[in-house]
């Protein structure tokens, strides 16, 4: 087997990179060529993602990595994994009819109930297993104007939509179909009924395709924009990008629970087969498409986002927080302080987060912190309060035995969350690696084209002896 040269596209709802990767069988390395800023843009119609600017940057990255090549080097594939459920519309000329909506935009506000009257709530998590968030797709396509589904062709998540302008080919990556609440999750095929009770044409999304799928070709234009060779194609990847970071999980046997910590942080564990139990709908659990057929059993948690936009609301009258520094001085408040529910629905638009926080925590008649650390330390209790419940609801309900935990993605950096994540679960915390889900999506890559071989706990051991992971010891052993 030879070393593969790809391109590894991640885009998270905060910024997007695109990684170049050579990987073979004792071999995997990660160098980034281009990270950029994804910044909503807040118009008079509500909140949208700048998708023309985002599939600017990737043609860049892309063209920086042609460049990074050398002597007969040739990248060879490329794999684009983005966030989920947000989508753009296409007419029958393949144009996109408007920049696609921000799953934080208020248009859903109801949009749950409106569908819960045509479908019931027992009905629909029978049927996807999806765990009930007010900007599943499903939801946002229930409130789409009817002039806009009548112009509309196609349905098309974010990385399909940029795999189509690379390539021509038009397709829905089945780890991402998994979060639409449109998807089957027993026979792995479009949920018909809901689509006629909906009123959605069946042929809305474009069909469904695998991780290690071969895409095909880049189009001309995209050649010359990016100077990459013709040869290359590409790939289908774990395309929602908790699929790839659950690829990019060095675990050694399935006893492990997951934490994809950025600014959502989803966690959960990896499991063979859907759990569609009632306790599992009544704690709002989720059962998403993973690579190799495998079910990713998780919940969603805010995530880091709490933090960022602290920082952000900081950063609109004040000079730029210091966030080490502000780390650090959260670390040495004592333990023991307040705490709130992370999950709570006030918390998912943009604004101001620390008065939010202040409020939640004064209505439940507890302590308000007085400066930035005490308000910093109490987000990370509060999330890693939030991941112990999670990772033991996740154990408790699918059966699976947890011995460990691991963290992945930006949070694995987060010392101090590591640590109190550790502590609050009573487990072992292995944290990284932090580009887990380039990872995972250059692995699938790797495997299609033959640089690497087996299946998943293969792929994780290459992980193991190629990628730097830090140990967490919880503080009671």
């Amino acid at each position: 087997m030879s070393t593969l040269t790809a391109a590894a596209v991640d885009l998270g709802a905060s910024s997007g990179r695109v990684m170049l990767a050579r990987v073979g069988p004792d071999r995997l390395d990660l160098t980034e060529m281009h990270r950029f800023p994804n910044v909503p843009v807040r118009l008079p119609g509500g909140l949208h993602w700048d998708v023309l600017r985002l599939y600017r940057d990737v043609l860049d990255g892309l063209g920086q990595a042609a460049r990074a090549t050398t002597g007969g080097e040739v990248l060879r594939s490329v794999g684009i994994d983005s966030w989920a459920v947000d989508y753009g519309l296409l007419d029958d000329g393949g144009a996109l009819l408007g920049n696609p909506y921000h799953y934080r935009d208020g248009r859903t506000s109801g949009a749950a109930a409106a569908v819960h009257a045509r479908v019931g709530e027992r009905e629909l998590y029978d049927v996807t297993g999806l765990q009930f968030l007010p900007f599943n797709t499903i939801y946002q396509l229930a409130v789409e104007p009817a002039a806009a589904l009548e112009r509309a062709r196609h349905a098309v998540l974010v990385p399909d939509l940029l795999t189509y302008w690379l390539t021509g080919a038009l397709g829905t990556e089945i780890t991402n179909a998994s979060t639409t609440g449109l998807l089957d999750v027993r026979s792995g095929d479009w949920a018909a009924p809901l689509f006629d009770v909906l009123g959605l044409a069946p042929s809305l999304f474009p069909p469904l395709r695998r991780p290690g799928d071969v895409v095909g070709p880049l189009l001309p234009e995209v050649l010359d924009d990016t100077g990459l060779d013709p040869s290359v194609v590409v790939t289908a990847v774990g395309s929602h990008d908790t699929a790839s970071a659950v690829v990019g999980v060095p675990a050694a046997d399935e006893r492990f629970a997951y934490i994809s910590c950025g600014t959502w942080s989803l966690v959960g564990v990896e499991l063979d087969r859907p759990v569609l139990t009632p306790a599992g709908r009544a704690a709002n659990f989720t059962n998403e498409g993973g690579a190799d057929n495998t079910v990713r059993y998780l919940r969603n948690v805010m995530g880091l986002w709490l933090l960022s936009e602290s920082i952000a609301t900081w950063n609109r009258t004040e000079p730029p927080a210091d966030l080490p520094a502000l780390l650090a001085a959260a670390a040495d408040v004592p333990a023991g302080g307040p705490v709130f529910d992370p999950d709570d629905p006030v918390f998912l638009p943009p604004g101001d987060m620390p008065a939010r926080i202040a409020d939640i925590l004064r209505a439940a008649g507890s302590r308000v912190p007085e400066s930035r650390p005490e308000l910093v330390r109490c987000i990370l209790d509060s999330l890693a309060a939030a991941y112990a419940r999670t990772v033991r609801a996740a154990a408790d309900l699918s059966g699976r035995t947890v011995d460990v935990v691991h963290l992945v993605g930006g949070g694995a950096r987060n010392e101090l969350l590591c640590r109190l994540t550790a502590d609050a679960c009573g487990l072992p915390v292995l944290a990284g690696p932090v580009e887990a889900t380039a990872l995972g999506n250059v692995l699938v890559q790797a495997r299609t084209h033959g640089a690497v071989d087996g299946d998943r706990w293969a792929l994780r051991a290459l992980l193991r002896s190629t990628q730097h992971v830090r140990r967490y010891e919880p503080a009671s052993l």
